[in-house]
């Protein structure tokens, strides 16, 4: 049988697979290597992450950094709030922009364009910290948890990947299909698009989520009672009292040992924040990639 000449591999595609390979692996480990090092930095002994002598593996190997991190009482409350915060706030995200993002995907929808533009404004272009601040404290929400959840509800960046992935994913033809039959605008959405846009839903849920996840700039604006505080807020106070802690004392010794532990608590700090996150995206790494490339056909 003979081959087409499309599927004959030449030299020239042969070094471009090997130089992008090398290009890829380079990437790969400039990515990971910092998370690797975080990861052995917080089991380590702190003078030898202080004087670069860990690299590659551990040395001095201790869990005391997140015995002192997990012994504080605020690390589980973080928690909680962070996940309740993250939670809530990715549904109700995800609720209002695959709505907008579908409606904005129909060609029938009156003043299409001129909104879209009112939407892509605000992406570049916003009130400022002391307005924005104002409205919420006439709203009555400083000082409350649904500050957070509400606050940032709509990213314009996900509304307009949710809208391009139904232009170019959901046939027209199939909405004139559905009511030819008696199918309604609202069963259409619920009982037809929704169940075909799985990829979608995954990757603004993903992008939603982490970034609610390392949000700690609103709860450190408009909170004030640390029984709202978000776990990014609660590493970000024990990390400043642990270095605080050491610049009060005057003794050499204390202050090089203190500050061995603020080290410590620093990486393993990164680390308890990060994990969940990185735990997470493995399974829905399917869905991100192929809803990635779905919504991003035509802007």
């Amino acid at each position: 049988m003979v081959k087409h000449a499309h599927m004959i591999k030449t030299r020239f595609d042969s070094v471009f697979d090997f130089a992008v390979t090398i290009c890829l692996i380079l990437i790969f480990l400039a990515v990971a290597y910092p998370l690797y090092f975080i990861l052995i930095a917080s089991v380590s002994n702190p003078d030898f992450v202080n004087t670069g002598k860990i690299m590659f593996y551990p040395k001095g190997i201790g869990l005391d950094a997140y015995a002192r991190i997990f012994q504080t009482s605020r690390i589980w409350i973080g928690y909680r709030n962070t996940i309740l915060y993250t939670a809530s706030s990715t549904v109700l995200s995800l609720t209002v922009t695959l709505m907008a993002g579908y409606a904005f995907s129909r060609k029938d929808l009156i003043g299409r364009k001129p909104l879209m533009l009112v939407y892509i404004f605000t992406m570049y272009f916003g009130g400022g910290l002391i307005p924005t601040y104002l409205v919420v404290k006439s709203l009555g929400l400083v000082n409350s948890p649904m500050a957070i959840i509400i606050l940032g509800t709509v990213s314009v960046y996900n509304l307009i990947i949710a809208r391009s992935f139904f232009e170019n994913s959901i046939p027209y033809e199939l909405l004139e299909a559905a009511f030819v039959d008696g199918c309604s605008n609202q069963r259409f959405f619920f009982s037809i698009v929704l169940p075909l846009s799985k990829s979608i839903i995954a990757v603004i849920a993903l992008y939603y989520a982490v970034a609610q996840w390392n949000n700690f700039f609103t709860a450190l604006i408009y909170l004030s009672d640390q029984k709202y505080y978000p776990l990014q807020l609660v590493l970000r106070d024990i990390l400043i009292s642990s270095q605080a802690i050491a610049a009060d004392h005057t003794d050499i010794d204390t202050i090089g040992l203190q500050q061995q532990i603020a080290e410590s608590i620093k990486y393993g700090l990164i680390v308890v924040a990060s994990v969940p996150v990185l735990i997470l995206y493995p399974f829905l790494q399917r869905y991100f990639v192929k809803g990635v490339m779905l919504g991003s056909i035509k802007g």
